[in-house]
């Protein structure tokens, strides 16, 4: 455990985060085109850096957890995807299902990026993590994730609310 495996696709390497990461990360959870389907608002770089920080400690904890989405040709910072246990105060609960997650910078969106990183993790974690479901929660709104999560495999099976807020709660069954 700990190690942050590395993972590549054809247009994409999936690493572990290093400090250099951070500029590039605190830019685009400040993005409201970015926030505004996660964190609602954008992340000053206080609250950047502790979610930065945060995902590193899932890979030591959990085994599992995010990963840097890098441009394979340019070495350029996209975004992370991945899987957590958030521990969420959410009804239904989403306990023993790791969570999908993933986020792209703005500029790069509707080029495929998203799903090509979120399909390399999902292929880790079956290969890792055999037999476990996964979850992943959605504003109903974000239609880009939505499609996302579906080629993924993953189908809502709840309708909530999450801090106050609409969520749609998706599931992919075991592999």
């Amino acid at each position: 455990m700990g190690v942050t495996p590395v993972v590549e696709t054809p247009r994409l390497i999936l690493r572990g985060r290093t400090l250099d990461d951070f500029p590039a990360y605190c830019a685009m959870w400040a993005d409201p085109q970015v926030s505004r389907y996660t964190t609602v608002t954008p992340l000053n770089e206080e609250d950047a850096w502790t979610k930065f920080a945060r995902m590193s400690g899932y890979w030591d904890i959990c085994g599992y957890g995010f990963w840097i989405v890098e441009e394979k040709e340019t070495g350029r910072f996209l975004g992370e995807v991945g899987l957590a246990d958030f521990k969420r105060n959410i009804d239904p609960p989403l306990t023993g299902k790791p969570e999908f997650g993933w986020v792209i910078v703005a500029d790069a969106h509707g080029k495929g990026y998203a799903t090509e990183a979120a399909r390399a993790a999902i292929e880790w974690k079956d290969a890792n993590l055999p037999g476990s479901p996964a979850c992943c929660i959605i504003d109903p709104e974000n239609a880009r994730s939505i499609r996302v999560a579906e080629k993924l495999g993953f189908r809502e099976v709840a309708r909530t609310k999450y801090k106050d807020r609409p969520i749609n709660i998706y599931e992919r069954a075991a592999r």
